[in-house]
């Protein structure tokens, strides 16, 4: 199709078809929508002569709620004893919490090898690795548990084959076996492989690191998308307060 014959209808459409045939959510398909909104900017600063298809469509995203678990809930899962399905659910419990104590996406826990850990003069560890998603270099110091984590399934077979460092198993198996340990955890939190990392956000602002080494450690651009965590801790702290205030009566 010409730019010149793109009409508000085909955007509708498009949406329409990325939410119906792909099955994408209101929020990824928007951002597809976005991209290709972004082309037409370019070719209309190209010299291109069109009436905007987006003059009247409007972006509605869907607000994220992103969850995290506090300190006594990771503990929780971290010491669970599975007495069902153990293998299983220990192993992905252990990827699980591996990307909380490193921030790393699920993508880039899956394809971390031996080549992303590097040592520092000073005998530290560290995860130096480009993300899968942006390819911005993520720098994370590797704290005490990750390590013990990889030295676990140093050995295990898939790792071996493969040349990683983890046995990652899919996303989706990943999601659905996370339902599981949160029941099993008694934690009334809808558990992803994306709270991992939203986790590890939280919690490291909570323990008083900085937006700019958060920001650094997650991989990302642009500083202002770190600073959602920090929004989020900021409601947690108008909740905890308002509860403390509720147990006073003058």
């Amino acid at each position: 199709m010409y730019v010149k014959d793109l009409k508000t209808v085909f955007v509708g459409d498009f949406y329409y078809f990325l939410i119906s045939t792909f099955e994408l959510c209101n929020n990824t398909a928007l951002e597809s929508i976005k991209r290709f909104h972004t082309f037409l900017i370019f070719a209309r600063k190209s010299g291109e002569q069109f009436n905007d298809p987006f003059d009247n469509f409007t972006f509605r995203f869907d607000k994220v709620d992103r969850g995290y678990l506090d300190i006594e809930e990771l503990q929780t899962i971290m010491n669970q004893e599975f007495k069902t399905y153990k293998s299983r659910l220990e192993k992905v419990r252990d990827m699980f919490v591996f990307s909380c104590f490193t921030g790393l996406a699920f993508i880039d826990v899956k394809y971390l090898t031996h080549s992303h850990i590097t040592k520092d003069n000073q005998g530290e560890y560290w995860i130096r690795k480009p993300r899968e998603k942006t390819n911005n270099m993520s720098s994370v110091p590797l704290l005490e548990i990750p390590l013990q984590i990889i030295e676990k399934y140093r050995l295990h077979p898939e790792c071996e084959s493969k040349g990683i460092l983890l046995p990652v198993p899919s996303n989706q198996r990943m999601n659905s076996y996370l339902k599981e340990i949160a029941d099993a955890c008694g934690i009334n939190k809808n558990l992803s492989t994306h709270v991992a990392r939203h986790t590890f956000a939280c919690l490291a602002l909570a323990n008083n690191i900085t937006i700019d080494s958060i920001s650094k450690m997650l991989g990302h651009t642009d500083i202002r998308t770190t600073r959602i965590y920090a929004r989020v801790l900021d409601k947690t702290i108008s909740t905890q307060m308002k509860n403390l205030s509720g147990k006073f009566t003058l």
